[in-house]
This record gives structure tokens, sequence and C-alpha cells, in this order.
């Protein structure tokens, strides 16, 4: 890393790639302007990841709600793919190798636990979290080496992302290693439904009040 980098402990050779998908059919409406604990989502997501990358990039098609973050916003290349759209977005967007994605509808991203998915990195072309509820594809390292097998998925029109994982390389991330920075359960969680918000939203204000 450069000096300036190291100074402020930013990572200047990966950078932060924000997937801001816009309407969501299961919960009816955006939920990166949903407010936790006073803050919005995306707002929350994006100050975490300036206090790790020195370069933070926004996909979204909806660039227009997003200006305030005062972040370079690209559209997807093709549309209406999902999240395997946003991915291949931001690895024809960057000027580094690889990037670290992550959804915007996660309050509880760990800075720890992103630094050391970027320090085990290494040779690998992709660094995927195990959680609870499986691989984590949306907060997860991938580098532009995996753009040729993401273009066949997408001209095959298979948009899921995972399928793509058995043609390269993979440091797969274990429960065990996460458990180290976060719990498990709150590592990934993020916002399907108005329910889903108003649980954590409780849980939250019960574990501050403790």
């Amino acid at each position: 890393m450069g000096k300036n980098s190291e100074e402020k402990g930013l990572y200047n050779h990966i950078t932060g790639i924000i997937l801001a998908g816009g309407l969501s059919k299961r919960y009816g409406q955006n939920k990166a302007f949903l407010e936790f604990d006073g803050i919005r989502l995306v707002d929350r997501v994006t100050a975490e990841m300036k206090n790790i990358f020195q370069q933070v990039i926004l996909i979204t098609n909806e660039k227009d709600h997003y200006e305030y973050l005062g972040l370079p916003t690209f559209e997807d290349l093709i549309k209406g793919l999902g999240p395997i759209g946003g991915i291949y977005t931001g690895l024809m967007s960057i000027p580094d190798q690889a990037g670290f994605f992550v959804a915007c509808d996660m309050p509880f991203i760990n800075s720890q636990l992103v630094r050391y998915m970027v320090d085990i990195k290494d040779n690998y072309a992709a660094v995927i979290p195990s959680g609870a509820s499986g691989l984590e594809p949306l907060h997860a390292i991938y580098s532009q080496s995996c753009l040729g097998a993401i273009k066949e998925l997408i001209d095959a029109q298979r948009y899921q992302v995972r399928l793509f994982y058995e043609q390269i390389s993979v440091r797969y991330v274990t429960q065990d290693e996460i458990r180290k920075f976060v719990p498990l359960q709150r590592a990934f969680f993020n916002i399907n439904t108005p329910d889903e918000f108003a649980r954590i939203q409780h849980v939250n204000k019960t574990r501050v009040k403790r």
C-alpha cells in the first residue's frame, strides 16, 4: 500500500463495491434507505467501507437517489440480471484487479472480518464466507479473473452467482474463522421483509439497554 493508505489504514489494491439494487419485491420498497438506529442502511455500509478501502464505488440503476453519498456510481451494464449483473458491472468498472462486494442492506458489516478476508486473499480468484445459512456471495471478494466465468453464465442465461465458483479458485472463510470477529447469526444479516426489520430493531434495542 502507498504511504497515504498506510497512515489511514486503508486498502488501496482492492476496491470496495456496494450493491444497491433498488426496489425490493419482497420488502416493497428500497431497503437502502431504511433507517436503523437512526441511520440509513446504505449510509451505515458506506461509512464502514470508507474506513476500510481507499476507493469505494456504488452499483445502482437509480443513480440520482444516491448522489448525496458522493461516491462514483455505475449503472448495470446489463440490466435485469440481479446480483450477478452487479458483480459483473463492478468488476468491469474498477481500476483494481479485485473488489470487495457487499449488499447495501447489511447493517452489521464488520470491518475486522472484511480486513481478514482481504488479508487472506493471496492469489485466489475469490474469497467467500460460509455463514449460518450457507455461502454469502454478497459479502465476498471477486477478482477480475472471474469475469470470463461470469460472462459465460450470463450468456447462458444462468444468473445464480454461486454457479461459477466451480470454475475459479476460491478461498472459503469457515464459520470458525468468522466467529473470531462477529457472531455468526449477526455477521451477514440482511433485511428481506418488514417483519425481519422490526425484529432486528427490537433485538438491537434490547442489547443496547443491557
